[in-house]
C-alpha cells in the first residue's frame, strides 16, 4: 500500500495535487484547510452550538410572543423583514456565550442537583403511583418540541446562572456613601421663579397671504399630500345576498329532520352506580347490600374494586353496552346483576331524567336556516362558475357579471386604507378587497378572490386618482390656523429669548417681567418626589429646573396656557440630618439592585469577548425556510454562510 502511495506521489497527477495543497497552505493556512467550516450551525460559542432545529424552535417561541404583543399574526417573512431573526441571533449568541463562560470557570450543576430539580416538576410524575415517569417525561417534552438532552442542558444553564446570581446578590452591597449620594439627588429641593410670555406680550399677527400659505403647503407637502384613490367596480358572490330569497323544499326539510332528530332531541339520562364483580356469587352479595341501602363506594372498596358512578348520563355514556341496556330498563331504585361484555356487574338506578323527542315544528326555523345556507352556498358556487367561464372567455367584469346574472356595485373613491377622501371608512370594503384592487393596473380586472366565510369577489379598477396636494381653497381655514400658531410660537420664542438674555445680563426677574406687564411666580421646595404634583410648571420646565445649576436662566413651555415661561433657578438646597440618613438606608437595596443589573449586562458583554462566538445569519434564514440574503446587503459584506464575529 505504501509503495502505491509513493508511486502516486511521483506521478504527474500527484505532483500537481501536492502543488495545489502547498499553495492552499500558503494562502489560507494549514488550520483552515483541514478545519474548514462544514457544519450548518447557526451559532457557535466555544464548545456550545445552536443548531438549525434549535434556532427554529427558539424563533417560533419568540415569534409567538411578538404575535401576542402585537395582537396579530406575524409570518416568518414579516418577522425577518423587521429583523427579528437577527435580533434573536444576537440574544442567543449572548446567552450561549454566558453559559459557555460559566462552564469554563467550573460552575456546573451536579447530577444529584439536576435530579432534585427534576423531582420538583409535577408534570413528569405519574398521578397514580406518584413516581417519576420517564415515558411521561419524554412525552411532555415532545409536546413542546424538546428532547431530554436539550431540556436538561437548558436546566443546567438555568441552575448555574441562578447560583451565580444568588452568590452575587448575597455578597453585593453598595457603600453607604454611594446610596447617600442617591438620597441627596432625590431629596435636594429647588426654588425657581418664573413669568409667562403669552401672545399679549408680542405684536399681533396678521392673516397670511395666499403666497405664504402656498409656500407653507410646499414645506409640509408630506403631511398634506392626499393618498392615491381608486374608483372600483365590484361583483360579490355572497350567501347572504341569496339565501333570503331561496324557497324551502318540504321533503328535504323532513328528510333532514329525520336524519338529525336523535341528535337534536334530549336523551333520557340516569344516575347509575355500577360495581364490577369477579363472579355471580359476589355480584349477588353486592346486589343484596345495595338493596339494603349501603353506600356503593363502601361496598366496592370492601370487595377490592372501585364503584363507577354515572351522574345524570345518557345510555351512550356507559362503556359496556349490555350494562347500559339493562340499567336503562330498570325503574328508579332497582338493582340488577348484569353479565356484560366486560364482565359481571351490579347496577343500581338512583334517578331518572326523562328525555324529550324534538318535533319538526320545534326545529323548523333552525333547519330552514341550514337548508337556505347550504342552498345559498351551492348557488354562490354556481354563479361564480358562470362568471368565471364568461370572464375567462374574454368578457370584462361588468359583462361577465351580467351573463352570470349577478349585480355589480360601484365603490369609491377609496384609498388603500379603505377610507374615502374625508377619511371615513367606505362601507362594504374589506382590507383584502383594497389590497387586491391596489395591485391591479387601471382598467384591469382581478380573478375571483376568496373573501372568507363562503364569500367571493372580483374587482375592476375603473379610475386611478393619483396622490396630490389638495387645492388651497379646500384647506385654507386649517392651514391659516396652523400657520398663525407656528408663527406665534416663533415670535414668543424670540421674545422669551430676548427677555431671558436681559436677566442673564443682570436685570432682576421682577423688572424684566414688569416690562411686559407680567409678575413673577415663585415655586419653593421643589424636589423630585413632589414634582409630579406640581401643576404650575410644565414637564418641559420641570425637566430644565432639575437639569440646570443654581442661577441658570432658561425658557420653557408654559403650563395650562399657550405661551412660554422665562425662569431662573434661584436656589438648590441639599438635604441633611436624620431624614437623609433614613433615606440613605432605605434606598441602599434599590441602589444595590441597580448595580447588580449593570454587573449582569457587563458580565454578558465580557462573555462575548472571552468566548469565541460566531454567528451565521444565512444558516438561520435557511433554518426558517427563507430566501438567502443578497450578498450586498449581508452585514459587513459577509457572503452567504460566512460567519459574523461577535466583538
Amino acid at each position: 500500500m505504501f509503495a502505491t502511495i509513493r508511486n502516486f506521489a511521483k506521478s504527474p497527477i500527484g505532483v500537481a495535487l501536492f502543488a495545489v495543497l502547498i499553495l492552499s497552505f500558503g494562502v489560507w493556512g494549514v488550520h483552515d484547510v483541514f478545519k474548514g467550516r462544514i457544519s450548518n450551525d447557526v451559532i457557535t460559542a466555544g464548545s456550545r452550538v445552536v443548531s438549525p432545529s434549535d434556532f427554529k424552535r427558539e424563533f417560533e417561541t419568540y415569534r409567538k410572543g411578538v404575535e401576542q404583543q402585537a395582537g396579530q399574526p406575524i409570518t416568518a417573512e414579516i418577522a425577518a423583514e423587521n429583523h427579528l431573526d437577527t435580533r434573536l441571533i444576537d440574544e442567543l449568541a449572548t446567552r450561549e456565550a454566558f453559559a459557555a463562560l460559566l462552564d469554563k470557570i467550573g460552575l456546573r450543576p451536579s447530577d444529584t442537583l439536576m435530579k432534585a430539580q427534576l423531582e420538583k416538576i409535577p408534570a413528569f410524575f405519574d398521578q397514580v403511583s406518584g413516581r417519576f415517569d420517564k415515558t411521561l417525561y419524554q412525552q411532555r417534552l415532545g409536546e413542546n418540541q424538546l428532547t431530554p438532552v436539550i431540556f436538561e442542558r437548558m436546566m443546567r444553564d438555568e441552575i448555574a446562572e441562578n447560583h451565580l446570581v444568588t452568590a452575587i446578590v448575597n455578597g453585593l452591597r453598595v457603600p453607604r456613601a454611594y446610596s447617600a449620594l442617591g438620597a441627596v439627588y432625590e431629596m435636594e429641593s429647588r426654588d425657581v421663579g418664573y413669568f409667562v410670555v403669552d401672545p399679549k406680550s408680542v405684536p399681533p399677527l396678521g392673516l397670511p397671504t395666499d403666497a405664504q400659505l402656498t409656500e407653507f403647503m410646499k414645506d409640509n407637502a408630506a403631511q398634506l399630500m392626499r393618498p392615491e384613490f381608486r374608483q372600483l367596480t365590484v361583483v360579490r358572490f355572497s350567501p347572504s345576498l341569496i339565501s333570503g330569497a331561496l324557497p324551502i323544499d318540504e321533503a328535504e326539510l323532513k328528510k333532514r329532520y329525520e336524519y338529525r332528530k336523535d341528535t337534536l332531541s334530549k336523551p333520557e339520562t340516569r344516575t347509575i352506580a355500577q360495581i364490577p364483580a369477579k363472579d355471580a356469587k359476589t355480584a349477588q352479595a353486592i346486589a343484596d347490600r345495595l338493596n339494603k341501602g349501603e353506600n356503593p363506594n363502601l361496598i366496592a372498596k370492601s370487595v377490592g374494586v372501585d364503584a363507577i358512578i354515572y351522574a345524570d348520563k345518557p345510555k351512550s355514556a356507559i362503556a359496556d353496552s349490555k350494562v347500559g341496556a339493562a340499567a336503562f330498563a330498570l325503574p328508579v331504585g332497582a338493582t340488577s346483576v348484569v353479565q356484560g361484555d366486560l364482565g359481571v356487574a351490579v347496577v343500581k338506578v338512583g334517578a331518572i331524567s326523562p328525555g324529550h323527542a324534538v318535533t319538526l315544528e320545534e326545529v323548523r326555523p333552525a333547519l330552514e336556516a341550514e337548508l337556505r345556507k347550504d342552498a345559498a352556498a351551492e348557488k354562490v358556487y354556481e354563479l361564480s362558475q358562470k362568471y368565471d367561464d364568461a370572464h375567462s372567455g374574454g368578457a370584462s367584469l361588468p359583462e361577465a357579471a351580467l351573463k352570470a346574472g349577478v349585480a355589480t356595485i360601484s365603490v369609491g373613491p377609496v384609498s388603500e386604507q379603505g377610507a374615502d377622501p374625508k377619511g371615513q371608512p367606505v362601507p362594504g370594503v374589506t382590507q383584502k378587497l383594497v389590497q387586491t384592487a391596489f395591485a391591479l393596473a387601471p382598467g384591469t380586472d382581478s380573478e375571483i378572490e376568496d373573501a372568507g366565510q363562503g364569500e367571493y369577489f372580483a374587482v375592476r379598477v375603473e379610475k386611478v386618482i393619483p396622490k396630490a396636494l389638495p387645492a388651497l381653497e379646500e384647506v385654507k381655514p386649517l392651514l391659516t390656523r396652523v400657520w398663525m400658531q407656528r408663527e406665534m410660537i416663533k415670535r414668543l420664542q424670540a421674545k422669551a429669548d430676548e427677555l431671558a438674555a436681559r436677566v442673564k445680563k443682570g436685570e432682576s426677574l421682577e423688572a424684566v417681567a414688569g416690562s411686559i406687564g407680567q409678575h413673577v411666580t415663585q415655586v419653593a421646595g421643589l424636589d423630585r418626589q413632589n414634582a409630579a404634583q406640581n401643576k404650575s410648571l410644565s414637564q418641559d420646565a420641570l425637566g430644565k429646573t432639575f437639569n440646570n445649576p443654581p442661577g441658570e436662566v432658561f425658557t420653557a413651555e408654559a403650563a395650562g396656557t399657550f405661551g412660554l415661561v422665562v425662569a431662573k433657578l434661584e436656589h438648590v438646597t441639599a438635604p441633611s440630618g436624620s431624614t437623609l440618613a433614613h433615606v440613605t438606608e432605605d434606598t441602599r437595596p434599590q441602589m444595590t439592585m441597580a448595580i447588580f443589573r449593570e454587573v449582569g449586562v457587563d458580565a454578558r458583554k465580557a462573555a462575548l469577548s472571552e468566548v469565541k462566538v460566531r454567528k451565521y445569519p444565512e444558516q438561520a434564514r435557511a433554518a426558517l425556510g427563507l430566501e438567502p440574503l443578497d450578498t450586498k446587503t449581508t452585514k459587513a459584506g459577509a457572503k452567504p454562510g460566512k460567519a459574523e464575529k461577535s466583538q
